[in-house]
């Protein structure tokens, strides 16, 4: 597997800021991002549901980086060794340690974040505000000389050609 995500690939998406970057399960430090995540918006809160299974609070950290990116880590130890007379045939659970990160909206409350761990899944709930502020439009002074009359610049000093 390549280590950078195909532009090609359909759970790409080069504008989606809230996909891991990483598609083949690892960065290029070898830490997993193998979380299964899903994320809901919801009319009051951003609510995300991880599958950890076999992990406890304990084996998760969750913080938030820049104020609003979202960070999901831990790591998952190999829980039973073979035996020296023992072969394993089929061994598919994951071990290691594994990261998710999502770039939070503008309307999230993140001094209100909550998360709770049941059953191997984590929840965490974002609340979000009510009205998304909006910035405030003003109209901004052009300054420059107006006493001067110079030749046009712009796209009227260049020719287009056919090709």
């Amino acid at each position: 597997m390549s280590i950078s995500p195909s532009l090609f690939d359909r759970r790409f998406s080069l504008f989606d800021p809230f996909h891991s970057f990483f598609s083949d399960n690892s960065d290029l430090f070898g830490i997993s991002t193998n979380a299964e995540i899903d994320w809901k918006e919801t009319k009051h809160a951003h609510v995300f549901q991880v599958d950890l299974p076999g992990l406890s609070k304990n084996d998760v950290k969750l913080e938030l980086h820049e104020r609003r990116v979202l960070e999901i880590t831990g790591e998952r130890n190999e829980v039973e060794q073979a035996e020296k007379d023992e072969k394993w045939h089929c061994k598919e659970r994951t071990t290691g340690k594994f990261t998710r990160r999502f770039r939070l909206p503008e309307n999230a409350k993140i001094d209100e974040i909550k998360a709770t761990m049941e059953n191997g899944v984590l929840t965490v709930t974002v609340p979000k505000d009510e009205e998304v502020k909006k910035p405030k439009e003003r109209a901004v002074e052009i300054n420059g000389d107006d006493d001067h009359q110079r030749s046009p610049k712009g796209l009227g000093r260049f020719v287009c050609c056919k090709a």
